[in-house]
């Protein structure tokens, strides 16, 4: 199985909860508070390996968590932060949101890395709380909920040169032996089911090569193997398109491969392309002739490289050329594509702190659904059972200027402010 795209979902760490605590010690009846913080909630970062090729070891698992912060303690002592969970992808993996409108990350270096979900905020511990009005705080936060999120990883291979063709061309015997890879050869039609990557080296140079399971007509359309592998070379920088000199209509056969190409990416059709016809130690010299002739007049008269990759004929002529076009071609790198219409976060300059989503009726009194980010967070982190945690939320309420704004819709006693989950009571 060649695993090229998976959905899963990532939660990152929750945040250790604050300590409440008091200094207790030989002599010292009445000591101050001494509640650490919690740690802060682990991340879940993607992280590329060079040494992966597909997406195989992540098959069988949907979630991946980050790990909680550990609670705060006594003696002002802060919780440990929780470790993060690193996710390990090989290089050429897209990132995308649940439904794959938003490309979030495109990774291509080794050990390139996106935290994909940030983990929560620790809760702090009562220490902090001390003010000259309050000298016993009885309070401590909750740590915050890690992020969570479904994303779809899809991996296009990274390879300089592609190897395409119809079925048994003789691709993965060409591969494998210009280079150090291993495929599955046989004497059938689509014996290659995944892409394979090989190491060419050639006088002193070296490049990265892609064995492309065979397209056939159709294959940008979904028939075949094809469509689900031919994004693997749009990445290429260089094709070498294989011809079976033994079938008949070679120039049919060149076309149609072409064709799937400018239909499945009119970028990728427009790649510099090696042409070569292969098996030529079984074809007679004068049929030769009249292939190549026929390739020369559908190629636009493309230079056509003869080698029979069985029998290890015309194989150094064909690596010069590879390498010599490779230089020509001006290196680009793979450089994470961003969405044209990302949007840019600027909380400082954001005026709208919070806002009344809607206003509900039950019974006679209202409800009034209050969302922001800053005080859901506050919500989120505060114990209204604990009266100095519920004293806290409504200093926040009317610190934001929440309280002034429902008073302007009439809100009453015995109305709800309702922030997330939590129900506050309206007071005046």
């Amino acid at each position: 199985m060649f695993l090229d795209e998976h959905k899963i979902k990532v939660e990152a760490g929750k945040g250790g909860d604050g300590c409440v605590s008091f200094r207790r010690e030989k002599f010292i009846a009445k000591g101050g508070p001494n509640g650490g913080d919690g740690g802060n909630g682990g991340d879940v970062i993607i992280r590329v390996d060079k040494n992966l090729n597909t997406l195989n070891h992540l098959a069988h698992k949907k979630l991946f968590k980050g790990n909680n912060g550990e609670p705060g303690k006594g003696k002002d002592m802060h919780g440990r932060n929780g470790e993060p969970f690193i996710i390990s992808v090989p290089p050429g993996t897209m990132i995308f949101n649940e439904d794959k409108s938003q490309l979030l990350a495109d990774l291509g270096a080794d050990q390139e890395e996106i935290s994909i979900a940030k983990g929560g905020i620790g809760g702090m511990g009562n220490a902090r709380f001390v003010s000259s009005t309050n000298q016993v705080p009885r309070l401590a936060e909750i740590g915050e909920p890690g992020e969570s999120k479904e994303i779809v990883m899809e991996l296009k291979l990274i390879a300089e040169v592609g190897i395409i063709g119809l079925p048994s061309a003789g691709k993965s015997t060409l591969i494998s032996v210009i280079s150090n890879a291993k495929p599955k050869i046989a004497a059938y039609h689509f014996t290659t089911l995944a892409p394979n990557l090989g190491v060419v080296k050639h006088r002193n140079q070296t490049t990265v090569v892609a064995d492309i399971p065979g397209l056939i007509e159709g294959a940008s359309e979904g028939r075949g193997l094809g469509h689900q592998f031919l994004k693997h070379v749009s990445r290429t920088r260089l094709l070498i398109h294989v011809i079976d000199g033994s079938l008949p209509n070679p120039g049919e056969n060149y076309t149609t491969i072409r064709k799937e190409l400018e239909k499945f990416d009119k970028k990728l059709a427009k790649t510099e392309e090696i042409l070569v016809i292969n098996k030529t130690d079984i074809i007679p010299a004068d049929e030769l002739k009249k292939i190549e002739k026929e390739l020369k007049k559908v190629s636009k008269k493309k230079e056509i490289f003869k080698i029979s990759a069985a029998a290890h004929q015309g194989l150094e002529p064909l690596q010069d050329i590879m390498f010599a076009k490779l230089a020509e071609i001006e290196k680009v790198d793979i450089e994470i594509e961003k969405p044209k219409d990302l949007p840019i976060l600027t909380p400082h300059l954001d005026t709208e702190r919070y806002h009344i989503k809607k206003i509900e009726t039950e019974g006679e009194h209202q409800i009034f659904h209050i969302t922001g980010k800053r005080i859901e967070q506050v919500a989120i982190m505060t114990d209204i059972k604990n009266p100095q945690g519920l004293e806290r939320m409504y200093h926040f309420i009317a610190k934001m200027g929440i309280q002034k704004s429902i008073e302007r819709k009439g809100a009453t006693f015995g109305d709800i402010i309702m922030i997330g989950e939590k129900r506050i009571p309206y007071r005046k």
